[in-house]
């Protein structure tokens, strides 16, 4: 901001030199080309001469002013296509007067020190102006037409020029050009003829009370860091600047100033700079004017490498503006057939306060063109509050009004946060008047009103009122509506956010008050990871997200996805319907929903159908009074109300109700693993109750489905035998009988008879033998006795289970046989 003031500075100490300079005014050849210069009164001067190259014409001069009254007429052939006129003598240029030329050909000025164009400034070219404060042109063809280093005879080209390069420290441009009135009582200005370019390049640049007019023109404002290099393009009559190889920018203040390229088929304004400040009535205008046929031809776009500044009021006598007040403004409508264009702003840091608006829209009786569109992208974007001077607010604004057929005007905002705070909105609607907003109308017209998108990578907020000196009180919103005099469908609102806030009275809707709509009110969806929406037990500060009809047509629904939802402090998520038209519904998916301190979800109707209640959830809890609830009136059914949820808890007179007055009362379904607190009531008590009543109807039914687990889930019943009777050896040994079962030996009983034994079971020795194996005993060796070779008679087994050769013969064990001999069964393993 700095920089900015010291821009600002700049101009009015310029202004206040532009008299002295005046009388001293000249414009003076410096003699490296064959200029010559006549004055008849040293105020008028006509200029001749000059290097002709194909279609370019070059002058060179040492000063170059025009004094208060006067003028600098370039007496070119009217062949001529581009005139280049360079001031080397380092003195900034102070034009007063009129600066002309013969035929189409588009003057480029040149003049490294400043250029100042003082209030009674204009142009009577039959093409462009490109006023520039660089070092020097270039051309197709490497030739350079140089400010700062003239050559003499310097080299001409018959080549387009592709680029100017600046210098260390690009002079200043200023501009406080008057002129006749205009627009809404604007002066003119600096007019270029209509489908042609008015362009400014420089260092910092000042728009004093100094306007700019292009007629279904371009005009640009390109404010460069030094030592850039910035590429220039053309398109028939129009020309354009390149800044893909700048890599640093100025500032640019557009203060009690117009921009204007209206017409039929609206032109574009292209304005980049570092900070960017459109204040006090500053205003960029591009509107396709009444009968127009054309679509936009262009669009408008605000680049600023740090930050763009809307703000403030000016008071123009006579400027037909509200109460002779104007408030900076950047306006792309259309009044005709064609259609509107895109405003596109980019910026770090967007502010958008004390009566700044950018508008969008299309007003006209019959067939009319579309809204247009806006795009906002930055890091930062602030929306807060109204003017001091006047019921005026920062805006952007899409709308359809006074009978247009056209779609209404988009919005979608692009923003790491977001913050609309004390009365500023966002809104696409058919309001007539605006307020802090980004809107979108749709006022008696035909067609639907414009979508309101926003995605904000962290937090948006949404927070606060405007309170007039008159006591009306605006809150703060993002907004979708269609008023009673539309005949369209309302407009679309989708939040996509980490994190959203909606405070001390704040509000997001879509409304819906026509008559004969042709279709609902918008939808309004929201994805966050946490939501919280807090009023401060005021009725007239309740903070709400709503959707709401009170014409014939229903209202729009309500869905939120969130991970965390709270609604508390008399804050409520409300669909309802006053008129004949039915009542939205709402459906929340979350993880965790808390209502607490009167915070409520409801659904009313007055004579249209029901509103339902759908919520899905891990946990839901309401505490200190907090309620969803269903109501009807007249002889509608109350509506009904959906919960499925993990854990359900009610504390503190909190209540779920489906209520109706002569119709029946709604039904509530509840499904859940745990519900406490509440119960189901006939009336409402001061607990916590559950209740669908009707005051002189059938009460509604209450289901509650509690999903808990079951004890014997997942268990087998055994069956009392252990064994198949049919499978059994024997069936002496009953049980009843006193008999005994012994199986000795190394394994067990296969699992049933039918399968073969494993011998799983190993015998170990469990013994602590530790004692035992430290004590030693020497054994006295007996006499060898001679060997004998004795032959082997037979074989067996060993207790390692080993087969060896024995000397005679061993007794076989032979296994026994299963009986139920006696009073005993046993069983011998050989093994």
């Amino acid at each position: 901001m700095k920089a900015q003031s010291i821009v600002v500075v700049l101009g009015y100490f310029l202004s206040l030199l532009s008299g002295i300079e005046a009388a001293n005014a000249q414009v003076t050849p410096d003699g490296s080309l064959p200029t010559t210069v006549t004055s008849p009164n040293a105020r008028d001067f006509t200029i001749d001469g000059g290097g002709r190259s194909g279609g370019n014409l070059f002058h060179s001069f040492s000063q170059f002013s025009v004094p208060t009254g006067g003028s600098a007429f370039f007496n070119n052939a009217v062949d001529v296509q581009n005139i280049f006129a360079r001031v080397t003598g380092g003195t900034a240029s102070n034009i007063d007067g009129m600066l002309k030329a013969n035929g189409t050909a588009s003057l480029f000025l040149l003049n490294p020190s400043g250029i100042l164009f003082g209030p009674n400034a204009s142009l009577n070219l039959g093409g462009s102006f490109l006023g520039m404060t660089a070092n020097s042109i270039k051309f197709a063809d490497g030739t350079e037409f140089s400010a700062v280093h003239p050559s003499s005879p310097p080299l001409l080209t018959m080549s387009v020029p592709v680029g100017v390069q600046m210098g260390a420290n690009p002079g200043e441009i200023v501009n406080h050009a008057q002129g006749a009135p205009g627009y809404q009582g604007y002066p003119i200005g600096l007019r270029v003829p209509n489908q042609t370019t008015l362009a400014l390049l420089g260092g910092e640049i000042l728009l004093d009370q100094g306007n700019l007019r292009a007629t279904e023109g371009h005009i640009e404002l390109g404010s460069v860091a030094g030592n850039s290099y910035v590429g220039l393009n053309s398109r028939g009559n129009r020309w354009s600047f390149d800044y893909g190889q700048v890599t640093g920018f100025n500032d640019i203040t557009v203060q009690r100033s117009m921009l204007d390229v209206n017409g039929n088929g609206a032109g574009g304004i292209y304005v980049i700079g570092r900070n960017i400040t459109i204040q006090e009535g500053g205003r960029l205008m591009a509107r396709n004017l009444p009968g127009s046929t054309q679509n936009a031809r262009d669009d408008i776009k605000v680049q600023g490498s740090q930050s763009i500044v809307i703000q403030g009021q000016f008071a123009f006598p006579g400027s037909g503006c509200t109460a002779q007040i104007c408030g900076s403004l950047i306006s792309n409508t259309t009044q005709g057939q064609g259609n509107a264009g895109t405003v596109v702003m980019t910026a770090p840091d967007i502010q958008m306060i004390d009566g700044g608006q950018l508008v969008l829209g299309a007003r006209g009786t019959g067939a009319s063109g579309m809204g247009g569109k806006a795009v906002i992208q930055a890091d930062t974007l602030d929306i807060v509050g109204f003017s001091k001077l006047a019921n005026f607010a920062s805006g952007i604004s899409g709308w359809m009004t006074n009978g247009a057929s056209g779609q209404g005007g988009d919005v979608v905002v692009n923003a790491g946060r977001l913050r609309v705070l004390n009365g500023g909105s966002i809104s696409v609607s058919s309001r007539s008047s605006f307020g802090s907003l980004v809107q979108g109308e749709n006022a008696t017209s035909t067609a639907g009103a414009g979508n309101l998108e926003i995605n904000v990578r962290d937090s948006l907020e949404v927070s606060g009122v405007n309170i007039a000196s008159t006591g009306l009180i605006t809150p703060s919103t993002l907004e979708a509506s269609v008023f009673s005099d539309a005949k369209g469908r309302g407009g679309n609102i989708r939040i996509n956010t980490d994190r959203l806030l909606i405070g001390d009275g704040a509000r997001i809707s879509t409304s819906i008050d026509a008559v004969q709509a042709s279709g609902n009110a918008g939808k309004l969806e929201i994805w966050a990871r946490e939501a919280n929406i807090s009023g401060n037990f005021s009725p007239n500060l309740r903070s709400e997200i709503t959707a709401t009809s009170s014409g014939q047509v229903a209202a729009g629904s309500i869905n939120m996805k969130v991970d965390r939802l709270t609604v508390e402090n008399s804050g409520r998520v409300s669909v309802s319907s006053t008129g004949l038209g039915d009542a939205g519904n709402i459906s929340i998916k979350a993880k965790q929903i808390l209502l607490k301190n009167q915070g409520t979800l409801q659904a009313n109707t007055n004579l249209g159908g029901e509103g339902n209640i759908k919520i899905t959830s891990d946990a839901l809890v309401l505490r200190l009074g907090s309620s969803i609830t269903t109501n009807s009136g007249g002889n509608i059914n109350g509506g009904n109300i959906n919960i499925d949820s993990d854990v359900i808890i009610g504390l503190s007179n909190s209540d779920i109700v489906a209520n109706a007055f002569k119709g029946r009362g709604g039904n509530i379904n509840i499904t859940t693993e745990g519900i406490f607190g509440l119960k189901y009531q006939s009336q409402l008590t001061p607990e916590n109750d559950i209740t669908a009543s009707s005051e002189f109807g059938l009460n509604g039914n209450v289901q509650v489905n509690t999903i808990g687990t079951d004890p014997n889930a997942g268990l087998t019943e055994l069956p009392v035998n252990v064994a198949d009777a049919s499978q059994k050896i024997a069936t002496g040994c009953s049980s009843t009988q006193g008999s005994q079962f012994i199986a000795t030996g190394r394994g067990g009983l296969p699992p049933n008879p039918n399968q073969e034994f494993i011998q799983d079971l190993t015998w170990n020795d469990l013994r602590d033998l530790s004692a035992y194996r430290g004590q030693s005993s020497t054994v006295a060796a007996s006499p060898a006795a001679p060997s004998t070779l004795v032959q082997a008679s037979g074989f067996q087994r060993n207790a390692n289970g080993t087969i060896e050769l024995i000397a005679s013969p061993v007794p076989v064990n032979t296994p026994a046989i299963a009986t139920c001999s006696g009073s005993r069964f046993k069983m011998a393993h050989a093994l």
